[in-house]
């Protein structure tokens, strides 16, 4: 069965709208009816691609990152109090607000009552379920545990979002900052510092050496400003279509991890990350070398993925999964360390977990440590721009001041 979105008027002709499960489009037209409506179309939630596997149609993704985690946690608690995952996901189409959501839900709904595992039911909707959220499912109905399964994904979603919010969190007012003072400079020069200095410009004396700077640096803005913001948003424009290539973006990743500061940041967020879907997939009961490989593609560093990959090689040639990790410099020897301290006891996933925690927190401990250095650094920076312009319009003032005595 599948299921069909349909548009329908009632008898005292209000347009309704609702979801129905059908064979066929003839059996949800049939379905409408029977409730009384006058089918004006129905239509299938599931769309055929040219591959003649079944796809969500394209369009804006129904759950937000927020969302997926609420939803998950939904799941998991009706699934663990025993209620049937195909009356879970009715209770939920119920209860969804937003109608796109329904129609996933209900289109989830209609391929487990068809028979498919709920995992190969997600994969109809990568967009919205990726690689690591349906291998956790699919080990989660493998082991007869899925509630349970469920629970511990929506954890880890909960902690990469909390990680996540921290860094933009940190990084936010040093950016507003910057912005500000971006605006507030480029006015003053391209417009104020012309209108004061130009009262001194037909003097016979000479101006002072910082207002010329100055003068010329608002002649370059005024005449130049906008051709070097259109080559500034070309320029960016050409590095993401070259971040598309694979090698460019491997080497551009490598090339930002010898950065200072950010470097790090970038590191230790990517290993925090690969960690801890490590150490889920791993304590969901997926095989080592699956659950390496899903994690190693959820690394948005492309050099760090390619280690990851490298290393996956290494574990499937029988190698330790702590050696293979030791070998690649841009992890943290931390992590390597903790995968050893599993592999010796027998406590892999709850070592990897303790590796991701310590990782997240060393980021987001030198990410705060890194705001509250930028935000003075940039307060006294922007002062001291501003007092340059003033200065350079207040010098022909005193200046003048100076010939009339």
């Amino acid at each position: 069965m599948s299921a069909f979105k349909y548009e329908a008027l009632n008898d005292a002709g209000k347009t309704l709208h609702g979801l129905v499960e059908a064979d066929h489009a003839k059996a949800a037209r049939a379905q409408v009816r029977a409730l009384g409506l006058v089918p004006l179309s129905v239509t299938p939630v599931a769309m055929d691609e040219a591959d003649g596997s079944t796809m969500l149609p394209r369009s804006r993704r129904a759950f937000s990152s927020s969302g997926l985690t609420v939803w998950t946690r939904q799941l998991a608690g009706l699934v663990s109090s025993g209620l049937p995952l195909e009356r879970a996901l009715t209770a939920l189409a119920d209860e969804a607000e937003e109608p796109r959501q329904r129609e996933l839900i209900a289109h989830l709904r209609s391929e487990v009552n068809a028979g498919s595992p709920f995992a190969r039911a997600l994969s109809t909707a990568p967009r919205e379920f990726d690689d690591v959220y349906r291998a956790v499912v699919s080990a989660g109905e493998a082991s007869g545990a899925l509630g349970l399964v469920l629970d511990r994904l929506a954890d880890d979603l909960e902690e990469r979002q909390a990680l996540r919010a921290k860094l933009i969190g940190a990084m936010l007012y040093p950016a507003i900052v910057s912005l500000i003072a971006v605006v507030i400079v480029t006015f003053l020069v391209s417009y104020v510092v012309p209108q004061v200095a130009s009262v001194f410009a037909n003097g016979k004396h000479a101006l002072p050496g910082l207002t010329v700077a100055m003068l010329a640096i608002s002649s370059f803005v005024r005449h130049w400003g906008l051709l070097v913001l259109v080559l500034g948003a070309a320029g960016a424009g050409g590095l993401v279509l070259a971040l598309r290539n694979p090698g460019f973006r491997a080497r551009f990743d490598a090339g930002l991890l010898q950065v200072p500061l950010v470097g790090r940041l970038s590191r230790g967020y990517n290993a925090a990350r690969f960690a801890g879907t490590l150490a889920m997939l791993a304590g969901a009961g997926v095989p080592i070398l699956k659950a390496l490989q899903a994690a190693a593609e959820t690394l948005g560093n492309h050099a760090m993925r390619a280690d990851a990959m490298d290393a996956l090689v290494q574990v499937r040639e029988g190698a330790p999964l702590a050696s293979a990790l030791a070998g690649k410099k841009r992890f943290p020897g931390l992590l390597a360390m903790f995968a050893r301290l599993g592999e010796q006891t027998g406590q892999l996933p709850l070592m990897l977990e303790r590796a991701a925690r310590q990782l997240g927190s060393e980021v987001q401990r030198r990410a705060m440590a890194l705001a509250t250095l930028l935000e003075p650094l940039l307060i006294v920076g922007m002062g001291g721009v501003v007092m340059l312009i003033v200065l350079a319009v207040l010098l022909p003032i005193i200046q003048l001041n100076t010939w009339v005595k």
